[in-house]
């Protein structure tokens, strides 16, 4: 059977707060580790009224400290908006209080918009394009500070060593996320595994998986290549119920690729009161004919297809159903079912 592995941008419903929807995440984490889901990773964005994950990091400390078997990590850090020792310091500290437990996925984009983007580097820092060339660099740099060994710089006359924690016995697992041949060029080089965000685009993933397997080349860590791909889900009781629950994702989709107003995610009944224009829903309809949209037993059947087609042994979840007016802030359930249906 096909692995499962959960990814989560914390979503802001409607009628929840900030620290409504961390502690739906809590739980949902909580789902996954008690029904066997090999990963669960958060995503970084910034600025956006529908989303929470802002903070990998702080979050993984609190979904591995609410977890008991399953790894956490990032989908993923996006390097450009942080210092190489910064994020190398975080994933060390985070191995040594959960080892064997905690991936780093690094990504290449700001996910974000570009007045954030300048708050985040600073003033005087170097441009976002810099920052972008510079990644494979970047990635190095994290690669080897993480080492229990960590590095030794020349300083003037002297040698001074340098490393991520002071006592690293463990390294954090390293991952390569993306959504064109870029990132899958550069796991293949380094020797890195990689996944492909299949969940954002839908478009060009064979190719781009194809490219990583064939150029890769070996590393000490990883001797084969590892991957898998992201898909957006919604599964419930029946068909017809899952198409009700994807219809918020939709719209929060469909404003965010048109350049419309954000807002925080809606719920099922305010979603459906929206008038949505024939082009919208052939938008929708489209985007959501490369999700994961169903039955449980039509799910299965879309997962193990997709599994089969990418030639990958592992598929990471992204639960997208909205939820119902009347449902407990805390709680998520409609996501929790996703889940649950698709492990069953």
């Amino acid at each position: 059977m096909t692995a499962l592995s959960v990814l989560d941008l914390v979503p802001v419903r409607s009628d929840q707060t900030t620290g409504d929807a961390i502690a739906a995440s809590r739980r949902l984490a909580q789902a996954a580790d008690d029904l066997g889901y090999r990963r669960y990773w958060v995503a970084e964005h910034h600025n956006m009224p529908a989303v929470a994950a802002t903070n990998p990091p702080v979050l993984i400390a609190m979904l591995a400290a609410a977890t008991s078997r399953i790894k956490v990590g990032s989908g993923g850090v996006m390097l450009p908006n942080h210092a190489p020792l910064v994020v190398a310091e975080q994933f060390a500290l985070l191995e040594a209080a959960f080892p064997g437990r905690i991936d780093l996925g690094i990504g290449r984009a700001p996910g974000t918009d570009p007045l954030t983007r300048y708050v985040l580097r600073g003033s005087n820092a170097e441009s976002a394009d810099e920052a972008v060339t510079k990644f494979p660099e970047y990635v190095d740099d994290i690669r080897t500070l993480m080492t229990t060994d960590g590095v030794e710089l020349q300083i003037g006359p002297r040698r001074q060593p340098l490393r991520a924690t002071p006592a690293a016995t463990s390294i954090a697992d390293m991952w390569l996320l993306g959504s064109s041949d870029y990132s899958a060029r550069l796991a293949a080089e380094k020797g890195l595994p990689y996944v492909f965000a299949h969940h954002f685009s839908g478009e060009g993933t064979g190719v781009a998986l194809d490219l990583y397997r064939s150029s890769y080349r070996p590393s000490p860590e990883y001797p084969e290549p590892r991957t898998f791909l992201t898909v957006n889900a919604v599964v419930a009781e029946t068909e017809e119920e899952a198409r009700r629950q994807v219809l918020p994702n939709v719209q929060q989709m469909i404003a965010l690729r048109t350049g419309a107003p954000l807002h925080p995610q809606r719920l099922l009944e305010e979603a459906e009161a929206v008038e949505m224009t024939p082009e919208q829903r052939a938008f929708g309809h489209a985007m959501a004919g490369r999700w994961i949209v169903g039955s449980a037993d039509q799910a299965r059947v879309q997962l193990d297809e997709l599994a089969t087609t990418y030639g990958v042994d592992e598929v990471m979840i992204h639960p997208v159903a909205g939820a119902t007016a009347g449902t407990d802030v805390t709680t998520s359930p409609n996501r929790e079912t996703t889940l649950r249906l698709l492990a069953a």
